[in-house]
Parts: C-alpha cells; structure tokens; sequence
C-alpha cells in the first residue's frame, strides 16, 4: 500500500520554495509505524523543498533503538510518539520542548462474533459501558498507549477498572496479541497500522470500532536540547523541520498523504477534542 501524493504536495513545493540559507545534512530517525505507512518516504522531499536541508534518513525502527541513536548523536532529529522516553529526553536536556504534530489512531479488535457487539457502539466510551453490561473481557495489553487510553476512555464513561473484566496480557510476544484475544474471545486496544499492515493478525479477530478522537495517541519532533552534541547549523535546520510540521503548510502535507479514504497519520489540526494524556497541550 503506497502513499498517496495529492497534487497539494507538488502545489507547496512550487509555492513556498526551498530556502538556500540552509543547506546542513540532517540525520532524521522516525518510529517504524511512520516508515511502514509509507508517510515518511512521501513526506520527506516535502520537508527537504521547505527547508532546503537535506535529510538522511538514517533508521525507521522502535523506540529501543532510535532513542539510543538520538542521545548518542547519532540522529539529529527523532519523530515518534510523545510517550515517557521522549519527556525524559527533554527533562534531561537532550530534547528540546516537545510539541505535538500529529496523531496515529487506536482501535478496537474482538472476536469475529462481537458478543459485546461493540461494533454497534459510536466511540470508545459507550464501548467501555457495553463491556461493563455485558461482562465480556478486555485485555490490559502491555503496550504503554492501550493502557492509556483504556483509563482514558474509563474516565470518560465514569467507570473505574473495577467496573470491567480487565484479564492479564499472557501473549508470548506482543504481535501475538490477537491471538490471545481470539483464544479468550476478548477484547483489545490496539493501533491501526500494525493490524492493517498485518504486523499483528488472528484470523478469529477483527476491527470493530475506529474512529474515534479519544483513541489517539501524539507523534512528537524531538530536536536537539542543550545536551545534544549537534552543532549550531544543525540545530537551526532541525528548528525548521519541526517548525515546517506545526506549520499550515506542514499540517497541509500531513493531511495529503495516505490511502483513499484512510489518513494512517492524523494532523494536529484534525479536530480532536481529547488530546491524549501522554502529550504536551
């Protein structure tokens, strides 16, 4: 599934231009969920015409190994989730502040027959009240956003863990995660991108709820802080990237990539209501 280039894209590039007052090589590491989308690759030349720095794609992989490569020196700028290694990144001087640019979405994954019949339901909080009527299991999945917005989307439907059968994740590995789900016909939170890219798959399980605000989790621009071993040139190309991507025009771009019909990374401006707790406001 290749990105899709609007012609906005080709119309920004001509419009705004690049600018010739930065030409420094940027060393950029994103989190795999962004290079597997196939954002990145569409987004880059973007960036590259707007700022006029050229960037080096140097890894697409987890946090393990990107944050190293950022606090070593190795990555000049880091784009990924605006989770508790990128604030301790920032709390120790290594990051720069951290703004939210965008947004990747959870979704709800169930056995095929929906006892709870969470399909029916409009968002993740009356999901939460149905899983309460029914008593159907919900999977406390070890990934750090599903436990997240699990308490998220509690709050907002006025429960407490107590209120729903929450069971033990027992996969042997977190892609098995559905695999679970459909042996204890449960429910889960999972993200988007690994369950329709086929990262994570049960042939007993399917997506039965998407869409909505509250089960978002933030991507953030980490730049280089005090601590960082980047030099002036290169902290000044940096800025421009991470300001490029608050920009309208950057938001712009970020809304013009995708499938038909499917935006698999969100932009800030896209009208959510909640921002998710792990992020700046």
């Amino acid at each position: 599934m290749g990105p899709r280039k609007l012609p906005v894209l080709f119309a920004m590039l001509v419009l705004f231009g690049a600018n010739s007052s930065v030409a420094e090589e940027l060393n950029v590491a994103v989190i795999g969920g962004l290079e597997m989308s196939g954002f990145w690759p569409a987004l880059q030349p973007v960036i590259e015409q707007q700022t006029g720095a050229s960037l080096n794609t140097v890894m697409a992989a987890p946090k393990e190994r990107v944050v190293p490569a950022f606090v070593r020196g190795d990555v000049d700028v880091l784009l990924m989730h605006g989770g508790d290694e990128a604030f301790a990144l920032e709390a120790l001087g290594y990051a720069a502040p951290l703004q939210t640019w965008g947004y990747n979405e959870f979704v709800f994954v169930g056995p095929e027959a929906d006892p709870a019949q969470i399909a029916s339901v409009q968002n993740g909080a009356e999901a939460m009240l149905r899983l309460q009527e029914t008593g159907a299991p919900l999977i406390s999945f070890r990934d750090i956003a599903s436990q997240q917005i699990i308490r998220r989307l509690l709050d907002s439907a006025g429960l407490y863990p107590r209120d729903i059968r929450l069971i033990n994740d027992t996969a042997g590995h977190q892609r098995d995660i559905l695999k679970q789900a459909e042996r204890d016909q449960a429910y889960v939170i999972v993200g988007h991108m690994p369950v329709a890219f086929g990262r994570i798959s049960s042939e007993g399980t399917r997506i039965l709820l998407k869409g909505d605000p509250a089960m978002r989790r933030g991507y953030v621009a980490l730049i280089p802080g005090p601590k960082h071993p980047a030099s002036d040139e290169v902290r000044e190309s940096a800025s421009q990237l991470r300001d490029f991507l608050l920009s309208e025009e950057g938001q712009a771009a970020i809304a013009s990539q995708g499938e038909e019909g499917q935006l698999w990374i969100l932009p800030k401006n896209s009208g959510s209501k909640l921002l998710p707790v792990d992020t700046h406001p």
